[in-house]
């Protein structure tokens, strides 16, 4: 659902790439990870594999808490909210407010109250906004940095260019966008996967002219998470009124069957 938002600049692993950017590159949360650096900006660091340390971490952290694939997890175990920890908190309750909002498009408890909630819809962009906030904290970047989690994107520093798919040519784009000092974007999609988000007042799958939505926010990738999935199950014409009432602050950039916008 989120590999669609992919980075214009070329992008290879390791120190010693292209002029324009490097990357460090790994699997977490059953997807790609990565961190791009540009290296016009200055020569590699140790400060770069100090931030890759710390952003892996959090990510394996965010994994062990929220994975409901894991029985151990803590949302596996889930009763109430008062019994969650208070890091992992954050994400709950923005879900359940997305839930109620959106009048249940967006539902943790698609699966059923009896197993608990499943916050996959919101839970990579909650731990690429931890390792955003984690690596601003510390005094190691230097150079501009954009964190990439199967295509939850966040701009650490500097000024970034992404491009949304066409669906009608794999190659191509039919939009670019530029992410500044704190965006972050993410994109819903069926194009690869074929038809795999649900409604989540119904459980079944979406049938509507929507082909994908970008939602791009000023600050939070896990709004911008959540917000993808809730705007293609609303479909373009509620998804608007929706954002407009409710996340006046973000912005969508729809993809419908045939044309764009």
């Amino acid at each position: 659902m989120r590999a669609f938002a992919f980075a214009l600049l070329l992008v290879l692993a390791g120190c010693g790439g292209p002029p324009d950017v490097e990357s460090l590159g790994w699997l977490s949360m059953g997807t790609t990870a990565q961190l791009s650096f540009k290296t016009a900006e200055g020569p590699c660091a140790t400060n770069e594999g100090l931030a890759f340390g710390e952003v892996k971490e959090i990510f394996e952290e965010v994994e062990r808490k929220l994975s409901i694939w894991r029985p151990d997890s803590e949302i596996s175990r889930y009763v109430s909210l008062d019994q969650v920890s208070p890091e992992t908190r954050p994400c709950y309750e923005a879900a359940f407010a997305l839930q109620r909002s959106s009048g249940g498009a967006f539902n943790p408890f698609w699966r059923g109250p009896e197993k608990g909630p499943d916050l996959g819809g919101i839970a990579k962009g909650f731990a690429v906004d931890l390792a955003a906030a984690r690596l601003l904290r510390g005094d190691g970047v230097r150079r501009s940095l954009l964190i990439d989690l199967g295509g939850n994107l966040k701009v650490v520093r500097g000024t970034w260019r992404t491009g949304i798919r066409d669906p009608s040519r794999p190659d191509g784009i039919v939009r670019t966008l530029t992410l500044t000092n704190g965006m972050a974007c993410a994109t819903s999609g069926e194009y690869a996967r074929g038809k795999h988000i649900r409604d989540g007042r119904t459980g079944a799958p979406v049938t509507n002219d929507v082909a994908s939505v970008t939602v791009v926010h000023p600050s939070s990738a896990m709004l911008a998470d959540g917000l993808s999935t809730t705007l293609f199950v609303l479909g373009r014409e509620r998804g608007t009124a929706f954002l407009s009432a409710h996340y006046p602050e973000a912005t969508a950039y729809w993809v419908m069957r045939g044309a764009t916008e």
